[in-house]
């Protein structure tokens, strides 16, 4: 099964600062059919103008995906933790037991980026953050995974949840095909370039939900990113 969701249909909400655009029910927005996809919770598509941001704010039970599109974020938790994460690049925040934190883009050009929440295997735990560069020329034409929680075995960073985020790269016309297990959910969607998901074409940023195929051949119809969640 394959639902093509265009963006049009999704959340939106434009508080001036942040520009937001919600694949499941966020905040107020709120949609019974769309309250996620099996373990995922959240894809926000946000847009955060220059020098604004997220100030302290807690979170508990949840594993935080940030994928940056384009512009920067600057991270910073009760933990101590600071980083910066630019484009290209991913952090994840295990929220375990509770975490505050604040989420700022400290940069001249407007920050570009998904949240994806994934609800994790077992609740509590020491919360934890990281981040690590994914250059876009090491997934040119194949999936990178970027997150994970098998994190040793797929080199990637570690999440507490049986899912994995993917990333790749295409160039007009190349095509990667994906092993699914059909029991799984995946939801993808692409901020650059139209693309074909077994048969059915998106435009970019639609979501797309899957589940029920055995086999994700995805082909890029112009040059394309492409970001994509397996979860349970």
């Amino acid at each position: 099964m394959i639902d093509i969701r265009p963006f049009a249909t999704l959340g939106a909400a434009n508080h001036g600062w942040l520009d937001a655009h919600h694949h499941f029910s966020f905040a107020s927005y709120r949609d019974p059919a769309r309250m996620g996809w099996g373990a995922i919770r959240v894809w926000n598509d946000d847009a955060i103008a220059p020098r604004t941001g997220f100030d302290p704010h807690p979170h508990a039970d949840m594993e935080i995906v940030t994928f940056v599109r384009s512009g920067a974020i600057t991270h910073q938790d009760s933990l101590g933790n600071r980083g910066v994460t630019p484009a290209g690049d991913v952090q994840v925040m295990s929220a375990g037991a509770g975490i505050r934190h604040s989420e700022h883009n400290l940069e001249d050009e407007t920050t570009t980026l998904f949240q994806i929440w994934i609800i994790p295997d077992t609740a509590g735990g020491a919360p934890f953050w990281d981040q690590r560069a994914f250059p876009r020329g090491d997934r040119a034409g194949r999936w990178v995974i970027v997150a994970s929680g098998t994190p040793e075995q797929d080199d990637a960073l570690p999440i507490r949840a049986d899912a994995k985020v993917l990333a790749a790269t295409l160039a007009a016309g190349e095509s990667v095909t994906y092993p699914a297990d059909p029991a799984r959910h995946q939801y993808l969607v692409a901020p650059l370039g139209r693309i074909r998901v077994n048969g059915q074409e998106a435009q970019p940023r639609d979501g797309i939900a899957i589940t029920g195929e055995s086999e994700i051949t995805l082909t890029a119809l112009e040059d394309a990113e492409v970001v994509m969640v397996d979860a349970r």
